[in-house]
């Protein structure tokens, strides 16, 4: 198959991850994805609204699919408390936004502030010569008016820098549920090699003029 697009670090495919498998399970490799939750997620944004569900967001199928594919190597997969964990989670980190709450349950005085991000799989690198790290990443989350102009639960390009700064050295880095590409801009930015496979064409064209610019991204 053809990638939608290619360059010395990044390739991107566009289709159904769980049927394009051979073209991400590459061996040496971390999984790193934001994956529909499975909790019919609708944004209450302009630009994505009723009309515009997430892709297989109506239950855990295409995440638990694609961890089976991907097996016992590492993988972080950002998630929500709302529904169950990943059955193959190791430990879980907490994405603290900072002070932009999201709407959550209006009926009770606090907004939500946090996602999680499971890790899983062998093969994680333990540092020898510096303390662990603590499993809330502060990180404050995008600003509306750029989810406006790429995909509606987007993440913060520092975060994933910091994910894959943690994953195994040299390991190429896979996402298979890409959307708008922020996991492969850091990889790139990082001189990593990737992967990422996306169903809805509209977010391939974003990734790949983001992927195109050779000035890094780190926005």
């Amino acid at each position: 198959m053809k990638p939608y697009y290619q360059d010395d670090h990044a390739t991107i495919y566009h289709g159904d991850c769980l049927k394009l498998k051979h073209l991400w399970d590459i061996a040496d490799g971390v999984l790193l994805t934001d994956p529909p939750y499975g909790m019919n997620y609708v944004s209450n944004s302009s630009k994505y609204g009723k009309t515009d569900p997430i892709e297989g967001d109506l239950s855990t199928t295409l995440r638990d699919g694609a961890l089976a594919a991907w097996g016992d190597r590492p993988s972080l997969v950002f998630g929500t408390w709302r529904l169950p964990k990943p059955a193959t989670t190791r430990h879980v980190l907490i994405w603290d936004k900072g002070e932009c709450p999201g709407m959550g349950d209006l009926s009770i005085p606090w907004g939500l502030s946090f996602e999680e991000v499971y890790v899983a799989g062998a093969g994680w690198i333990v540092p020898t010569t510096s303390k662990r790290l603590p499993n809330v990443l502060r990180y404050n989350t995008v600003p509306a008016a750029a989810m406006e102009r790429a995909h509606p639960t987007p993440k913060p390009l520092a975060l994933i820098h910091h994910l894959i700064e943690r994953c195994p050295p040299l390991a190429d880095v896979v996402d298979p549920f890409m959307g708008s590409g922020t996991t492969l801009r850091a990889a790139k930015n990082l001189g990593r090699r990737s992967i990422g496979i996306e169903i809805d064409e509209r977010y391939c064209e974003i990734a790949a003029k983001r992927l195109s610019q050779e000035v890094l991204d780190f926005g």
